[in-house]
C-alpha cells in the first residue's frame, strides 16, 4: 500500500489530493465531504476574480437599467449593497473553513499590480489561511507592454505579497511564458514556495445569433494534462519551489502522471463538479493502486521518476512536444 502523506509549502497532507480554487468553496458540506472522502486541503476560490467580476456584473445591470431615467428620477437612487466590493466576507468564510475543516485552507488572491488588490495579503494571513495562492493575470492589450515589462511587473507582485506575510505564497501560473524556467527562477528568488500549474482562464466565445459573448465555462478534461506534465517535468530539480498541477487531473493515473513528472500534489475541480465529493475517495485509490503496482511505497519515491533529468532518454519529453505541434498529433499520445 502505498502512503499518500506528503509535504506542500510547508504542510503535511492526508493525500496529495487538493481541491482546487472554485466554486464549491461556497458550499460547507460538499466540502466537509470532499475532505471525508480524502481531500488534503482545500483552495478557496479567488478572492476578488470571481467576487469583484460578478458585483461589477451587478453594478453595471445596476446602473444599466435606470439609465433611462431622468436626472430626478435618479438622484433619489437607493444606497445597494452591490457596490460594497470588500473582503470581509471572504474572511468571514476564510474563518469558518478554517474551523469546520480541520485540513489547511489556501486563501487564493487575484493580483495584477503591487500595493493594489496584494494589501488583503495580510488580512488573508490574520483571518487564518495556512497559505495564499496567488493567481497572477495580466493580459497585454498595449503594444507598449513587452514580454519583460508584463513579467517584471508580475514578479513585482509576487515580492509585494511575499513582504506582507509570513504564511508560504504559491503562484499560479498561465501557460503563455516563452521561457517558463527562467521565468520561474524569478518567482523563486521574489520568495514564492511554490507553483501552481497552470491556470484555465475563462474564454469567452461568441454567440452569432445574439451578436453577444457568450461566457460558458467549460471544464477540464484528461487531454489538457500533458502541457502540465510536459512543464512540471522540465522544472522539477531545477527549482525549489513545490508544484501542483492544475487541470486535466481526472483519474488516479492522471494524478500518478503529475506526480511522476515532479508534482507535489494535484488539485481537482472539474471532476468534483462532475462526480460529486467521491471522486477524491476514487481517485486516491486509484493513484494508490497505480504507484503500488508499479512499486513505489511512497510520494517522495514516486516524485519526479519520469522528470527531464530522469528518463532514460531526456530528449524524448522535447522531440515528443515537437512531434504534436508538427504533425498535429493530439495531446493525449
Amino acid at each position: 500500500m502505498t502512503d499518500l502523506i506528503t509535504r506542500w509549502l510547508g504542510l503535511e497532507l492526508k493525500s496529495p489530493l487538493v481541491l482546487g480554487a472554485s466554486p464549491l468553496t461556497d458550499e460547507l458540506d460538499t466540502l466537509k465531504a470532499c475532505v471525508q472522502a480524502g481531500a488534503g486541503a482545500v483552495v478557496m476560490h479567488s478572492l476578488f476574480e470571481e467576487q469583484l467580476v460578478a458585483e461589477q456584473v451587478a453594478a453595471h445591470k445596476f446602473i444599466d437599467s435606470r439609465i433611462n431615467m431622468d436626472a430626478e428620477a435618479r438622484s433619489f437612487f437607493p444606497e445597494s449593497e452591490i457596490f460594497e466590493m470588500g473582503s470581509g466576507s471572504y474572511l468571514q468564510r476564510l474563518q469558518q473553513l478554517k474551523t469546520e475543516l480541520g485540513v489547511p485552507v489556501i486563501a487564493s488572491l487575484n493580483g495584477i499590480s503591487p500595493g493594489g488588490w496584494t494589501q488583503h495579503a495580510r488580512e488573508l494571513e490574520q483571518a487564518g489561511a495556512d497559505a495564499i495562492e496567488l493567481n497572477l493575470y495580466d493580459l497585454a492589450t498595449d503594444a507598449g507592454d513587452t514580454a519583460d515589462t508584463l513579467e517584471q511587473r508580475q514578479l513585482a507582485v509576487i515580492r509585494s505579497v511575499v513582504e506582507q506575510v509570513s504564511v508560504p505564497v504559491s503562484v499560479k501560473l498561465s501557460p503563455f511564458y516563452s521561457a517558463l524556467p527562467a521565468f520561474v527562477a524569478g518567482v523563486e528568488a521574489a520568495g514564492a514556495r511554490g507553483l501552481v500549474l497552470f491556470n484555465r482562464f475563462y474564454q469567452p466565445d461568441i454567440d452569432l445569433e445574439q451578436l453577444a459573448l457568450s461566457r460558458e465555462v467549460v471544464l477540464s478534461t484528461s487531454a489538457e494534462l500533458p502541457l502540465r506534465l510536459h512543464a512540471m517535468a522540465r522544472l522539477y530539480n531545477r527549482t525549489g519551489l513545490d508544484m501542483a498541477a492544475s487541470g486535466g487531473v481526472h483519474t488516479g493515473d492522471d494524478a500518478a502522471k503529475a506526480i511522476l513528472s515532479g508534482a507535489t500534489v494535484v488539485q481537482l475541480v472539474s471532476t468534483v463538479l462532475q462526480h460529486g465529493p467521491a471522486a477524491f475517495e476514487r481517485l486516491g485509490g486509484e493513484l494508490t493502486t497505480r504507484l503500488a503496482s508499479i512499486g513505489y511505497q511512497s510520494l517522495q519515491e514516486a516524485r519526479g521518476a519520469l522528470s527531464l533529468d530522469n528518463v532514460p532518454d531526456a530528449g524524448t519529453w522535447e522531440r515528443l512536444n515537437y512531434a504534436r505541434l508538427l504533425h498535429g498529433w493530439p495531446s493525449s499520445l
